[in-house]
C-alpha cells in the first residue's frame, strides 16, 4: 500500500498530523511520546503505508533538531562541571565500552556471525544515545541531578570513541593505502586541538560583545543561537567529528553567557518540534519482511543491552564511591543503543564489510532497546525501589565521592529544611532567615551546591527522591520541612521517606495545578504552595488594601 504524496508540503503536513494523533493516542495509553513517535515511523515507513522512505527533507529536519538538542545541552554546562565530572565520566565511559564491545562479540560469535559481522554488532551495541536520554532526562528534569551530570559525562566519551571507531573502519576500508588511518587520527587530533582553541578564542574576545549587542532583540538572539548551532556543527562535520560534537561545543561556547538562559528557553518548543522527525525517521528504517530471521537474535542482545550495560555502569560507579541510588539511575541511561550504531552499521555495508541483514538486526535492536529504556528511564525511581534490596553489593561501604559534593552536613539546630534553591526557593529562604528561623537549604545540583557554599548560608547536597538521604536528616528539632519541587512524584516520595523517619514537624510542598495540590493533600501533606496563586492573591491582597 503506498501513500506517497506529489510534493514534501503535503507530506509533512500528513506527517504532523498522524504525529498528532499518534501521541493522542499514546498520551491516553500513558505511552512515552517518543515510542508513540517510532511507531508512526514504522507505519508511515517502507513496512507500513510506504508514505515515507527516508526523504532527503525529513532527514534534513532530523539532523537539525539533533543539532538543536545538543546545543541545548550545551547551554547548560559550563567548564567548572566538565572538570568535576572527568574522572567518572571517563572511567564510566571507557569501563562501558570495552566491557559491552568484548562481550557483545563473544554473544554474536555464538550466535553464528561472521568475524566481521561480530565486530560490528558489537561496537554498535556498545554506544547508547545521547540524543533520547538528553530528552527523557530533560524531560524529568534531572539533567542537572548527580545522575544526569555523570549519565551526559560518559555519553559525551561515547560519542568521541565512536568517532574514532568510524574514523578507523573507514581507513581500513581503503585499500592499498597502508598510512591512511594514521594520516586520519593525526588530522583529527590536531583539528580538535584547533577547534577548541578556536571557540576558546572567540568565547573569551568575540562572542561575549557579539550576544551583548544582538541581545537588544531577543528574535534576532535565537536567530544567531540556531545560526551558531547549526554552523559549528557543520564544522565539526568537516573536521572529521560529528555534528553532535559540535553543536554541543556551540552550546558551551556561550554556556557562560547571561543570556543563556533566554536562549535555551526559547529553543526548547523548536527542538522538540524538530525532534519529531528524527524519531519518525528511525521507525521508518524498520524493514518488518526480515524480522522473522532477524527476531531471535536481536531479541538476546537486546537483553544484553538492556541488562549488561547498566550493570557494569553500577559496578564502576560503585567501586569509585558512589551510592547505589546513583549508579542505578546513570546505569539505566546505558539500556540502550544509539542513533550512532545504526549510522555505523550503514558504514560497515557501504565499506562491504556486513551484509544488509546484520544491518537489520542492529537496526531492530535499536528499536526494542530504545522503546523498553525509554519506560526504564522514565520509571526509574518506581525500577529503584523495587530493586533496591538486590543493589547493595554496588555500593561501597563509605560512599566518598557523593560526600564531596557536600561540604557541610545538615545543621541539627534548623528549624527548618528547605528542599530546593530555585528562584522560589531561594526568596522563601531569604524571607525565613530575616526573620531569625535557622534554615538549612538543600539542591540535588551539584553546581547549584558548589556554587551556594560560597556564601554564608551553606547547602547540603541531597535527592528528596532517596529514602536512604531521607534517613540522614536531623530531624528531631525541625518544625517545617518545605520542598519546592513541583513534581507530584518527588513530593510524594519525601512524604513516605518522612513518614518512615517518624517525622513530628510539619510538611510543605509545592504544586503548579489545583489537581495535583488536591492529590497532596490527600496524601497529608500540611501545606501545598501554588507559586503563581499564592503570588496572585498576595498582589490582589495589595491592590485592595491600597
Amino acid at each position: 500500500m503506498n501513500f506517497a504524496f506529489n510534493d514534501i508540503f503535503s507530506e509533512i503536513a500528513a506527517l504532523l498530523f498522524l504525529a498528532a494523533v499518534f501521541g493522542a493516542i499514546g498520551m491516553r495509553l500513558k505511552q512515552p511520546l517518543i515510542v508513540s513517535f517510532i511507531a508512526l515511523g514504522i507505519f508511515v515507513g517502507p513496512s507500513g503505508i510506504e508514505m515515507v522512505s527516508t526523504d532527503s527533507q525529513i532527514d534534513l529536519l532530523a539532523k537539525l533538531g539533533i543539532s538543536l538538542l545538543l546545543f541545548v545541552v550545551g547551554l547548560k554546562l559550563d567548564m567548572h562541571i566538565i572538570r568535576n565530572m572527568g574522572s567518572v565520566a571517563l572511567a564510566t565511559g571507557l569501563g562501558q565500552v570495552l566491557f559491552t564491545s568484548v562481550f557483545g562479540f563473544l554473544i554474536a560469535r555464538v550466535l553464528g556471525l561472521s568475524v566481521g559481522g561480530a565486530i560490528y554488532t558489537a561496537l554498535a551495541l556498545t554506544f547508547s544515545s545521547t540524543i533520547i536520554i538528553v530528552k527523557l532526562l530533560s524531560d524529568k528534569r534531572e539533567i542537572d541531578a548527580l545522575h544526569g551530570r555523570i549519565a551526559l559525562g560518559f555519553l559525551i566519551v561515547q560519542d568521541i570513541v565512536v568517532v574514532l571507531v568510524m574514523i578507523v573502519l573507514t581507513a581500513l576500508g581503503q585499500e592499498g593505502d597502508t598510512s591512511s588511518l594514521q594520516q586520519q587520527v593525526l588530522s583529527v587530533l590536531i583539528n580538535g586541538a584547533g577547534l577548541l582553541v578556536g571557540i576558546f578564542i572567540l568565547m573569551r574576545y568575540i562572542l561575549p560583545t557579539v550576544l551583548r549587542l544582538l541581545a537588544k532583540s531577543q528574535e534576532l538572539l535565537l536567530l544567531f543561537a540556531i545560526a551558531w548551532a547549526v554552523s559549528l556543527a557543520t564544522v565539526g562535520v568537516m573536521l572529521g567529528f560529528s555534528k553532535e560534537v559540535g553543536a554541543f561545543l556551540a552550546g558551551i561556547s556561550i554556556a557562560s553567557s547571561p543570556y543563556k538562559d533566554v536562549i535555551s528557553a526559547r529553543m526548547v518548543g523548536l527542538r522538540d518540534f524538530l525532534l519529531l522527525f528524527f524519531f519518525i525517521d528511525l521507525g521508518a528504517q524498520m524493514d518488518l519482511t526480515l524480522i522473522n530471521e532477524q527476531l531471535m537474535p536481536a531479541l538476546i542482545f537486546s537483553l544484553f543491552v538492556l541488562i549488561g550495560n547498566p550493570l557494569i555502569v553500577m559496578t564502576i560507579m560503585g567501586f569509585l564511591g558512589y551510592r547505589k541510588r546513583t549508579g542505578f539511575l546513570a546505569g539505566l541511561t546505558v539500556a540502550q543503543i544509539s542513533e550512532f550504531s545504526l549510522i555505523l552499521a550503514a558504514l560497515g555495508v557501504q565499506l562491504g564489510h556486513i551484509d544488509s541483514q546484520v544491518l537489520g538486526t542492529i537496526t531492530l535492536v535499536g528499536v526494542i532497546t530504545i522503546s523498553i529504556s525509554t519506560y526504564m528511564i522514565i520509571y526509574s525511581h518506581l525500577l529503584y525501589e523495587k530493586l533496591v534490596p538486590w543493589l547493595s553489593i554496588f555500593e561501597c561501604k563509605i560512599t566518598y565521592r557523593e560526600q564531596q559534593h557536600s561540604h557541610v552536613g545538615i545543621d541539627s539546630s534548623a528549624d527548618i529544611i528547605l528542599i530546593g534553591l530555585g528562584r522560589f526557593g531561594t526568596g522563601i529562604a531569604k524571607i525565613l532567615r530575616a526573620n531569625n528561623y535557622q534554615v538549612q537549604a538543600i539542591d540535588f545540583n551539584p553546581d547549584l551546591v558548589h556554587k551556594a557554599n560560597d556564601n554564608a548560608h551553606p547547602v547540603y547536597y541531597g535527592d528528596a527522591e532517596d529514602p536512604e538521604f531521607i534517613a540522614t536528616l536531623s530531624l528531631e528539632h525541625v518544625q517545617w520541612v518545605v520542598s519546592t519541587a513541583d513534581d507530584v512524584h518527588v513530593n510524594l516520595a519525601l512524604l513516605h521517606g518522612l513518614r518512615e523517619q517518624n517525622f513530628q514537624g510539619k510538611i510543605a510542598v509545592t504544586a503548579h495545578s489545583e489537581s495535583m495540590a488536591k492529590k497532596l493533600r490527600q496524601a497529608g501533606v500540611d501545606l501545598v504552595l501554588i507559586p503563581y496563586v499564592d503570588a496572585s492573591q498576595g498582589a490582589a491582597a495589595q491592590i485592595m488594601e491600597m
